[in-house]
């Protein structure tokens, strides 16, 4: 074993025996390197319905969009620290955690400094492991620990999948839902080969769905088989009041929680909860 196999050894084993002593949270990235599936709407309004089912959640956004810091409320240029400051300057995590006004819902928000560590990170030693260190302290704070990840397979990405037990992908029910999984997937396994040997699939929910079109049911059929007994039943239709919550940074069951919006992420929560009986 040559020296930056022995490395990635080390450190894996000393986060094994870590989780091994101590109540850990679960840790879910939500990730697909393409934009506009509905990654950062699932990310908000999942959290935000699992905090309301009584379950401590932080959702850590390493997006440098910085939409679900947005989407809870918070404005992204008043942040005394961020995600940035985090995973570059050695800001623990907990000083740049902000509570929320959402039941059981903390996040560690981003802004657009975020999009400079990508290239910052490059020299860095051990840059795939900067965010599984950063959150090592959190672990007996919260249930659950979400990272919405950015529209990319880089380096903020790949820190997010190194830290993570499970991931979710969100697909839209659109003619292009399969194009670029099967990077994600190829990306995933070299990952779980070189970093990560524990991480899974928790599932794929599909998003923007319309029954009464054909094409949502082909693009449905053609998920299963792609992700065969991984995609969740709770499916997320396509909802005006979804779209305009984050205008008024609140997830959807806080903004209006008789929508239909609201009532699929609902559902979503109860079965992720219910994979995850902790």
């Amino acid at each position: 074993m040559g020296d930056k196999e022995k490395r990635k050894s080390s450190s894996f084993a000393f986060f094994i025996n870590y989780k091994k002593g101590n109540p850990m949270a679960k840790i879910i990235s939500i990730v697909n390197q393409k934009g506009g599936v509905g990654k950062t709407t699932t990310a908000v309004n999942l959290v935000a319905a699992i905090g309301a089912k009584n379950r401590k959640t932080l959702l850590v956004d390493i997006d440098p969009q910085g939409n679900s810091t947005s989407g809870f409320g918070i404005d992204k240029r008043s942040l005394m620290n961020s995600c940035y400051d985090v995973l570059i300057n050695n800001i623990p995590a907990k000083e740049a955690i902000i509570p929320t006004k959402f039941k059981n819902v903390d996040i560690l928000p981003a802004n657009m400094n975020l999009a400079g560590a990508e290239l910052e990170l490059v020299d860095i030693p051990e840059r795939e492991n900067r965010l599984k260190r950063a959150l090592l302290l959190l672990y007996n704070d919260y249930d659950f620990i979400f990272l919405d990840c950015p529209p990319s397979l880089g380096l903020l990405t790949l820190n997010a999948l190194c830290a993570s037990d499970t991931f979710i992908v969100p697909i839209q029910c659109e003619y292009y839902a399969l194009e670029g999984l099967s990077q994600l997937m190829s990306t995933v396994r070299q990952i779980k080969r070189l970093y990560n040997p524990l991480i899974e699939l928790e599932g794929v929910v599909l998003t923007m769905y319309d029954g009464r079109l054909n094409l949502t049911q082909q693009v449905v059929n053609e998920v299963k088989k792609f992700f065969p007994k991984k995609v969740f039943s709770s499916v997320i239709p396509r909802n005006v009041r979804l779209s305009e919550a984050p205008s008024f940074g609140e997830p959807i069951m806080y903004y209006d929680n008789s929508s239909k919006g609201s009532i699929a992420y609902e559902n979503l929560a109860t079965e992720f909860l219910k994979q995850n009986k902790r």
